[in-house]
């Protein structure tokens, strides 16, 4: 069962979305010149190319709470079914489509029955997952990253990233934040928030004795 958003003030929510549509057009220009073959590319999301995966965001942005459900009733509570199933409905045609799909939900605030601030880590790791392969990199600004780190250290709702950490202790080195105890994981805030959400590629960039512990509660890429 989704646990539903805590109550926010307007101006929290609002200044959750601004972020979120930030992230949303800073990868819609990245991606303008693609070729063929890289819309091909795998993403992190191994099973999805990053054509797929911006679809995927494209679906996230699209879906409000009544349509959710509907999906999720059509496919018998058959979560990864019903991701698919909306994937396929935002690919279109050809990747130009893709990418003009997307464009067109750039400044959304449509969502499923989740946290605001999830929306963000939407967009954020599968951003990654789309500009990690293509060798694309992307200034997040610092405080928007560790705003985003600060929700999933204590969340495991869409993703495991609270139960990912447990019983660790993790300081990122170009920024505020940290959280825990136990064994150290230092790094860039973002390989934090990557390896909180499970890629492990991410894990290489972290350092400390808890680092290997917390890869190996990765999935395999």
């Amino acid at each position: 069962m989704t646990t539903p958003e805590p109550a926010a003030s307007p101006h929290h929510a609002s200044g959750i979305w601004s972020l979120v549509h930030a992230e949303r057009a800073a990868l819609a220009a990245d991606l303008a010149n693609l070729t063929d073959r890289q819309w091909a590319t795998l993403s992190l999301c191994s099973e999805f190319t990053v054509r797929q995966v911006l679809a995927h965001l494209t679906a996230g942005a699209s879906l409000n709470p009544l349509r959710w459900l509907a999906g999720v009733i059509r496919c018998r509570f058959d979560f990864d079914k019903q991701v698919a199933m909306r994937l396929a409905g935002q690919l279109g045609a050809t990747p130009a489509e893709t990418l003009a799909r997307f464009r067109s939900v750039v400044t959304s605030t449509t969502k499923a029955p989740v946290p605001t601030a999830a929306m963000l880590g939407e967009t954020i790791v599968h951003a990654e997952d789309i500009r990690r392969p293509l060798g694309i990199h992307h200034d997040y600004p610092i405080t928007t990253l560790t705003r985003l780190a600060n929700y999933y250290q204590r969340s495991d709702l869409a993703v495991l990233a609270k139960g990912r950490i447990a019983g660790l202790r993790l300081q990122a080195s170009d920024g505020p934040f940290a959280t825990g105890s136990g064994p150290l994981v230092s790094g860039s805030t973002l390989a934090m928030i990557m390896a909180m959400t499970g890629r492990v590629t991410y894990c290489d960039e972290l350092d400390g004795d808890g680092a290997a512990i917390l890869g190996g509660r990765c999935p395999a890429p």
